[in-house]
């Protein structure tokens, strides 16, 4: 019986030291929203907050140049999305993988038609230097009010 108590003690030592291998993401960027407020906004007045969540097995977010607009939001109520300019989220001369929380602001909602209030959602996707989409992430329903 002494034994088998040894072999077992042994047994959960061996698994418990097992060295934890670093998680490895994608090259492909994944996102999740984390949170958005206000869910109700006055046009033209309020903006909106977005926590969005990241992970990146490369690390290739973000650009240098201002210019280069990597962040789509669309609206549903119209064609056009809006883009957004992102800095580098990790060093960009190296290759490592990333995650964190990418916080933003869309501003300048406005009502389409004549009525008090109109609702829509945000459709977000994110494009990695080397040209890969992230997976598209819908907020909750968002009401804009006069």
């Amino acid at each position: 019986m002494r034994f088998f108590i040894t072999v077992i003690g042994i047994s959960i030592l061996l698994t418990a030291c097992k060295k934890q291998e670093p998680e490895v993401f994608s090259s492909t960027p994944e996102i999740r929203i984390e949170s958005v407020a206000p869910t109700t906004i006055q046009q033209f007045t309020d903006s909106l907050i977005v926590n969005l969540a990241y992970q990146d097995g490369d690390g290739d977010l973000g650009h240098v140049h201002p210019d280069s607009l990597s962040l789509r939001v669309q609206d549903a109520r119209l064609t056009a999305p809006d883009w957004y300019f992102v800095q580098p989220l990790a060093p960009v001369d190296e290759s490592l993988a990333i995650e964190g929380t990418l916080r933003f602001q869309i501003s300048g909602a406005f009502l389409l038609g004549n009525g008090n209030q109109e609702t829509t959602t945000y459709t977000i996707a994110i494009k990695d230097r080397a040209g890969n989409w992230s997976n598209e992430v819908v907020t909750p329903t968002i009401t804009i009010t006069k």
